[in-house]
């Protein structure tokens, strides 16, 4: 009977300490791992960095684009580029030219 009164009274003592160690741990497990832990954030941060540079360079080619469509526009005609497109659409040529067939 002793021994069971003994159990007892340590129970008292060890049981919330238990039960906040548990608490405790399940709370640092899911500060680390899970949806919204340290791990997704970090993941989130250098997928972020990879989607910043490709829109860099996405950045760049419609700059480029933008600069030669700019060419083609009325009021600021560019002639030579004028004369590439046109032998590009209509596939003419001048008897002298070398044609050079690249695949694209």
């Amino acid at each position: 009977m002793s021994l069971f009164r003994e159990i007892h009274k340590r129970s008292r003592v060890v049981i919330p300490q238990v039960l906040g160690a548990s608490l405790v741990a399940y709370f640092a497990y899911h500060t680390i791992e899970g949806e919204r832990g340290i791990w997704a954030w970090v993941h989130l941060k250098q997928d972020l960095a990879e989607r910043q540079v490709e829109m860099q360079v996405t950045q760049g080619q419609r700059e480029v684009l933008q600069s030669r469509v700019a060419l083609l526009r009325p009021d600021n005609l560019d002639p030579d580029l004028l004369e590439e497109r046109a032998r590009e659409v209509l596939n003419y040529g001048r008897e002298n030219d070398y044609v050079i067939l690249q695949k694209r």
